[in-house]
């Protein structure tokens, strides 16, 4: 990594950063009559105070700039010219304005499934897809149904303080280290996307772990989900791909990566399930709260959860630096530590059932 490289690299972090952070402040003050939660929800939403949602707001904000930037200091590269790029800003654009009319409308299920199934369509027809069978229209399917699953899941995960954002963070760390490891210590529009994008959840986490000052909203949620779901495809998913291995190591190394928001899901979807309960409707019965019933307050269950997320990224980090040297097999191993994470939490669930 060259000494102008370490430039961009600390700019871009630390305008993300910067601008998330001010972007906050200014929604937090003016946001006494705009964009408040839980007026009407609390039966649904952990939190038993009226907060304003519109931290993700600062996300795409940030994602302007980061684009805006990059242009501006490699003008003599257009980005716009990048059909992937056009594909992440069309989707990104649409998720986020689905996100923030369902904070102000509180859209139908339907019209938000439409709109997310029509975000992986972009993908598709974008060049960014999952290569897991080596065939277009079955990993076309499984990106779309990548992108529907991701985009609900750091929805649902976004019931306590602190936990998405963490999650994301940990998530596209493993995205950056992935990308710097398949294809060197380049400054190209990825990776400093990543970075801007990075400094911007710290610059919201301020303002978000516990005690919260405001929420990120479904804008947020959308929008990121949307965002990790992007990359988490060529840098997690696709990886395999890459050094031609087995294509289902990209599979584990993902979920891995992954593990608190997929734990979550997936102990949420069985326990609803069970009960003969919808799946998509809100409720205080996540691993997060469980961990509450059990005895720990809301900031023990945010660095239960930083923990979690740590280990999923370093171990992550380990499954990427075994399918560059062609070791899959003991890629194995790693699912263990996600089938561990969930029957710790799951089990969770049995023991402290919802008060």
């Amino acid at each position: 990594m060259q000494y102008i490289d370490i430039i961009y690299f600390t700019g871009f972090l630390l305008g993300g950063f910067l601008i998330s952070w001010i972007c906050n402040n200014f929604l937090l003050r003016f946001s006494e009559t705009l964009g408040i939660r839980n007026k009407n929800d609390v039966i649904v939403r952990w939190s038993n105070q009226s907060k304003p949602s519109l931290g993700g707001v600062s996300f795409f904000i940030v994602f302007i700039f980061s684009a805006f930037a990059y242009s501006v200091i490699f003008f003599e590269e257009n980005i716009f010219h990048n059909k992937n790029f056009v594909g992440l800003f069309s989707a990104g654009s649409l998720a986020f304005l689905m996100g923030l009319a369902d904070d102000a409308y509180n859209t139908r299920p339907l019209i938000k499934l439409f709109v997310q199934i029509s975000c992986g369509a972009i993908f598709i027809l974008a060049g960014v897809q999952i290569d897991l069978f080596h065939s277009f229209w079955p990993d076309a399917i499984i990106t779309i149904i990548w992108v529907v699953t991701l985009m609900n899941s750091l929805n649902m995960l976004d019931n306590m303080d602190g936990i998405t954002g963490t999650t994301v963070f940990f998530v596209l760390c493993a995205c950056l280290v992935g990308n710097f490891i398949t294809s060197g210590f380049i400054m190209d529009v990825w990776t400093l996307t990543i970075l801007t994008m990075l400094g911007a959840i710290l610059g919201f986490l301020y303002y978000n772990v516990h005690p919260s000052k405001l929420f990120m909203g479904d804008a947020g949620s959308q929008f990121i989900g949307l965002f990790v779901a992007f990359f988490t495809i060529p840098f997690l998913w696709n990886v395999s791909a890459t050094y031609q291995v087995e294509s289902w190591s990209g599979l584990i190394l993902t979920l891995t990566a992954l593990t608190p928001a997929a734990a979550d899901t997936l102990t949420v979807v069985v326990n609803r399930l069970r009960k003969g309960k919808s799946p998509m409707v809100g409720g205080k019965d996540h691993t997060t709260h469980h961990l509450v019933y059990a005895g720990y307050n809301d900031k023990q269950v945010w660095k239960i959860f930083t923990l979690i997320g740590l280990l999923s990224f370093l171990c992550a980090i380990i499954i990427i630096l075994l399918i560059a040297e062609g070791k899959v097999m003991p890629i194995l191993f790693f699912l263990f530590f996600f089938l561990f994470v969930f029957c710790l939490l799951y089990r969770n669930t049995i023991k402290f059932p919802q008060k």
